[in-house]
């Protein structure tokens, strides 16, 4: 292990990613995403300099996670009805499928009619309204019945955020969707700490983390790698500009959604 990489996680989480997280969660916006960007190339030099540039500087990683449609009948009527999102776009299934740099993450039946892959930041406070007010009923609703199969992949947005997606795939097997869903619950308590290294470090030891296994994880230039690996085909092949971004059977939308509108969306699959 080279000198640079024991240095990693307080580089990781301390100085210029304070500020940069501190944009993030603002908004996860193209104007926050180049303020983002530009901070580390002007205080960090060497390897360090390169990991972090690789972590927040994907080109076309950026613009405003704008909210979904989700225009409502007036309440007047006995069942209010929800507008469907329209698609951006669409990608090729079989190719969004394909092997990555790491292993998927997923839930539900691997045959289930709808496939939803969800590019996200853990640093964007969308993506932790999406996760902390809706994940949740979606999964007992269609993924716990074998409707669909939700995949979860790493589009982070800033070096706290790599960290905090370090952390979630070092968790023992199986706790990757737990950990992930601790850390959007506590967000605001970490992503903008002051001393992020030290707030990740307490909520990891609750998830069984010890300080050895904590360092051994975010030091494993090969783990931030491959995450900034899946950010960066994410951008690449499939136009994710902004978190979330979902792709429901291979149709791209972008935003945040509630309960009733994704599922309105995924029943319209069915």
């Amino acid at each position: 292990m080279s000198a640079s990489e024991k240095s990693l996680p307080k580089r990781l989480l301390s100085g210029v990613a304070i500020a940069a997280v501190a944009l993030v969660l603002a908004a996860c916006s193209e104007e926050n995403k180049e303020a983002a960007s530009k901070a580390p190339a002007e205080t960090t030099t060497g390897a360090d300099a390169t990991t972090t540039a690789s972590t927040t500087a994907a080109p076309a990683a950026s613009g405003e996670a704008k909210p979904a449609t989700t225009e409502v009948a007036q309440a007047t009527s006995p069942a209010a009805k929800v507008e469907l999102p329209q698609p951006e776009g669409s990608v090729d299934v079989a190719k969004l499928m394909e092997p990555g740099a790491l292993p998927e993450m997923a839930v539900g039946e691997v045959n289930a009619p709808v496939t939803i892959v969800e590019y996200m930041s853990m640093t964007c406070p969308h993506c932790a309204n999406f996760h902390n007010n809706t994940f949740d009923a979606i999964k007992t609703k269609y993924v716990d019945t074998g409707k669909v199969r939700f995949i979860v992949r790493e589009f982070p947005f800033d070096p706290r955020a790599a960290a905090a997606f370090m952390l979630a795939r070092c968790a023992p097997e199986g706790q990757y969707f737990p950990m992930i869903s601790m850390l959007f619950k506590q967000q605001e308590q970490w992503a903008a700490a002051q001393n992020g290294r030290d707030a990740l470090l307490q909520l990891s030891k609750l998830a069984g983390f010890t300080q050895e296994s904590f360092e051994a994880c975010l030091t494993n230039q090969k783990l931030l790698d491959d995450v900034n690996a899946v950010m960066q085909r994410g951008a690449k092949e499939f136009g994710v500009k902004s978190t979330p971004t979902f792709f429901v059977n291979g149709e791209h939308y972008s935003g945040d959604m509630s309960v009733d509108v994704m599922s309105a969306l995924i029943d319209s699959k069915l």
